[in-house]
């Protein structure tokens, strides 16, 4: 593929994205027009489920890819053994660097994080936004699933965008998709959802950062739920210049 203007790239893809009438056209109009090799992320939430499926189903070469953050649900680690099971396909995992571990518990202690939004950042550039960078190490295009609906923060949310942290195009092909539709998909095509989410788990974290949803909240009020709404990100999602510092 010749080398194009970022922002011609990031234009093409996301009116490519825009134009298509499903989900498998979107991700096979990715696979033509953006740089490979493509890395998708997944949480085994029910966005990523969904993309799962789709990829899978269409015997996509896009590279399946977890953060095990070692703090993740058990019900989370049961729907990635299903997935596994269900589709034939083996899921990467990137673990935390034991030693940066071993360092963060031995300073902040092993539930620190509460203590203030640096300790909380802190840990999740341990346990989430350092092994992404090796996640992504050597990828083109970084795939996610994103929806401009879950939140006021992602309001703004496009079909792609040059990802100026990872040095890449990151492609949201969810992006304009409502909870409902991601729901009604699942079900048409028996995909395994994490059963947190029949019980009020709406966006699903590592299990001391997450809670169940108190009726008529926003879908991530359950997360990192005793900081300002406005805050609510890990740093994945966000470029380095936008975010907190951490004691990293």
């Amino acid at each position: 593929m010749l080398q194009r203007p970022r922002g011609e790239l990031v234009s093409e893809v996301s009116s490519a994205l825009a134009a298509a009438s499903d989900l498998g056209t979107r991700l096979r109009r990715l696979l033509e027009l953006a740089p490979a090799p493509l890395v998708f992320t997944t949480s085994f939430g029910l966005e990523d489920q969904v993309l799962t499926h789709a990829i899978v189903d269409a015997e996509l070469p896009i590279e399946l890819v977890t953060l095990d953050t070692g703090r993740l649900f058990a019900e989370t680690i049961e729907v990635w053994a299903k997935t596994e099971a269900k589709y034939g396909v083996k899921v990467r995992a990137v673990l935390p660097e034991a030693v940066a571990t071993e360092a963060l518990i031995a300073r902040d202690g092993v539930h620190g994080f509460r203590a203030s939004l640096e300790a909380r950042l802190a840990c999740c550039e341990v346990r989430k936004v350092e092994p992404l960078r090796r996640a992504l190490a050597g990828a083109g295009t970084w795939i996610t699933g994103l929806r401009a609906s879950q939140s006021r923060q992602r309001g703004s949310l496009r079909f792609a965008e040059w990802d100026e942290t990872h040095h890449l195009l990151k492609a949201n092909p969810l992006a304009d998709w409502t909870r409902e539709e991601a729901v009604a998909d699942a079900a048409e095509h028996g995909v395994p959802l994490n059963v947190l989410h029949a019980k009020g788990f709406a966006s699903i974290g590592c299990a001391p950062c997450t809670r169940a949803l108190q009726p008529g909240e926003p879908e991530r009020a359950g997360r990192w739920w005793w900081e300002e709404e406005g805050k609510k990100e890990c740093g994945l999602h966000l470029p380095e210049r936008s975010r907190e510092p951490a004691l990293v």
